[in-house]
């Protein structure tokens, strides 16, 4: 195992039951270890991750500490 998998494994133990399960569910249809069915991405969805794309190279991203405070404020 990578150790960015292992760090991302590490990271989702903490976090609520449900929310593991969702990524376990994304990580095994990632694997095409699910009931076969793809998601389709909406027109809107496609353009929202070619933004995010844009701004990551743009180098606009938030560090750790934003994402924990974001995280906080909804997983209490």
């Amino acid at each position: 195992m990578t150790k960015l998998l292992d760090r991302a494994i590490e990271a989702a133990k903490e976090l609520p039951a449900e929310m593991q399960d969702e990524i376990a569910e994304i990580l095994l249809s990632f694997m095409g270890e699910d009931d076969g069915e793809v998601y389709q991405l909406t027109p809107e969805e496609e353009a929202d991750l070619e933004e995010a794309d844009r701004e990551i190279e743009r180098g606009e991203v938030v560090g750790e500490e934003e994402v924990r405070t974001i995280l906080a404020k909804y997983l209490r």
